[in-house]
């Protein structure tokens, strides 16, 4: 049976360009609101350049938000405009008065630090291991054998999506890349197998319930692993940064294990339940993926090179951090598929999404460090403390978690999410006596991944399971909502007194 690839909805696109008067409203909305905050008065006990420093910070946040550029153009734009007017928003008078201090060297070198931070090459390292999946088709063979084994019955193909999911997504930091990019191009060609049109009636056949599922998948596994989510390793610096806590690999994976466990063991089935497929059985679907695999024929020695070298990475990352750094841990497997061909210097050099986000998460790593060093975050940190005063500790963990989980519905982007809130939420809890810091950490980086279900733009490839006509909106925001009850239910009924015992 002849099949067609259905063509992978850009993440964001709408059925209208914006005009360009919108385009210019959204470019100006991130200027207005950082002039607006200037022109607030200082608020007590704040120095004024950190609060200068603030309202250009919340200046790309918004730019973040509503994307008039590109993510990485913002944050560069952000960290140039700081830069150049240090003189009022990075330095102290004291720092500036000090004998043998250099203002253009010292803007400078903050401006470029976060290109030096580990995590921002870690998370490079981890894209370039996403593009030697693509490049060797090694990914699209694990999916389409899972397809061909589990894939003769809806409720078995949708644990096929959820473990090839489960497969990448340790060694694909980035969730777009792997379930939009990996999974949705492969799943995209069953539907039709069954009869299920995009934008019809019959897309509930089967294909409303895969779409779901793949989506859902993608979510849990970024929060289930430290490298699979950009945002995770983006969260491992500002907790370093803010609070002084280093979170290892296996650390995390053992922080959100029982939660991740359960909830890849039961999602499908809870899909299977509450949006049941029309369809319940098909024998074309493995026969479809056989010959999908017998196109790709025997495992090339690229593959096997491949699966030996990410294996040694997260060997690496798991036992052996001590001795060496994650990031160079990822640079060395880079090297080393450079040099046996599993890459090529032109597949490095041209990777947009690797560099772009390289790019991007440096200057929001230099950004988020400002915070810190003009004393804004430790300032916030004591009034948030002083509000919350009284309050128990596992009162407040729970709060805060509760806060920071539902804010998300206000962001269109885990990063900018991560950015804006995270550092604060640290430092308000750092002030409540009695609270532990490092299980209040880790059930707010591990809820980074479980609370992109929420919304059709929670997380990067939302809007492509949306786009694809089997995810009515009405669907989509009712199954958003019951799942990001029940994900956030097992973060405080399930992870909280499991990581309270283990931490």
């Amino acid at each position: 049976m002849k099949t067609e690839t259905l063509p992978l909805p850009l993440a964001g696109a709408t059925a209208l360009k914006p005009g360009k008067p919108r385009r210019l409203m959204m470019m100006a909305l991130p200027i207005v609101v950082a002039l607006l905050l200037l022109l607030v008065p200082v608020p007590d006990g704040l120095p004024p350049y950190a609060w200068h420093y603030f309202a250009l910070f919340v200046g790309v946040i918004v730019g973040l938000i509503f994307e008039p550029l590109p993510g990485a153009v913002i944050g560069m734009t952000g960290v140039v405009a700081i830069a150049l007017a240090s003189q009022w928003l990075l330095f102290s008078p004291e720092q500036l008065a000090a004998p043998g201090f250099k203002l253009a060297s010292q803007s400078f070198k903050w401006a470029v630090s976060g290109f030096g931070n580990s995590t921002v090459w870690l998370i490079f390292g981890a894209f370039m291991f996403a593009a030697g999946y693509d490049k060797t088709q090694f990914g699209r063979r694990l999916a389409l054998i899972l397809v061909k084994y589990l894939g003769r019955r809806s409720l078995t193909l949708g644990y096929a999506i959820t473990f090839a999911d489960l497969l990448l997504a340790p060694f694909t930091p980035s969730n777009t890349a792997r379930s939009g990019g990996t999974i949705y191009p492969i799943i995209a060609n069953l539907p039709p197998l069954y009869g299920s049109k995009p934008n019809d009636p019959s897309a509930r056949r089967i294909g409303s319930y895969l779409m779901w599922v793949a989506i859902t998948a993608a979510c849990i596994t970024s929060s289930m692993f430290l490298s699979a989510l950009a945002p995770n390793l983006l969260a491992l610096a500002l907790v370093k940064s803010t609070v002084g806590l280093n979170i290892s690999w296996g650390g995390w994976f053992i922080a959100f294990l029982p939660v991740g466990v359960l909830l890849i063991l039961t999602m499908p089935l809870l899909a299977y339940w509450l949006y049941p497929p029309q369809v319940k059985i098909n024998d074309e679907v493995p026969l479809w993926a056989s010959r999908e695999l017998e196109k790709l024929g025997r495992l090339s020695r690229h593959e096997i090179l491949l699966l030996v070298f990410v294996c040694c990475a997260l060997m690496m990352w798991i036992f052996a951090a001590q001795w060496i750094e994650p990031a160079m841990a990822a640079l060395l497997v880079v090297v080393l598929m450079l040099w046996t061909g599993v890459l090529s210097w032109s597949d490095i050099t041209g990777n947009k999404a690797a560099w772009n986000t390289f790019v991007w998460f440096a200057t929001l790593v230099a950004l988020a460090d400002g915070l810190s060093s003009t004393g804004f975050i430790a300032w916030l940190g004591k009034e948030g403390g002083a509000l919350m005063s009284g309050i128990s500790p596992g009162v407040a963990t729970v709060c805060l978690l509760l806060a920071f989980y539902l804010l998300h519905y206000l962001f269109a982007s885990s990063t900018a999410h991560t950015t804006a809130l995270l550092p604060a939420m640290l430092t308000i809890a750092s002030t409540i006596p009695g609270i532990n810091m490092e299980v209040f950490v880790m059930l707010m980086v591990t809820s980074l991944g479980v609370m992109g279900i929420i919304t059709p733009y929670g997380t990067g490839p939302s809007p492509i399971y949306y786009g694809s006509g089997y995810l009515p909106t009405k669907d989509y925001w009712r199954l958003g909502t019951i799942f990001g009850a029940i994900f956030l239910a097992a973060l405080l009924l399930i992870a909280y007194p499991w990581m309270s015992m283990m931490f």
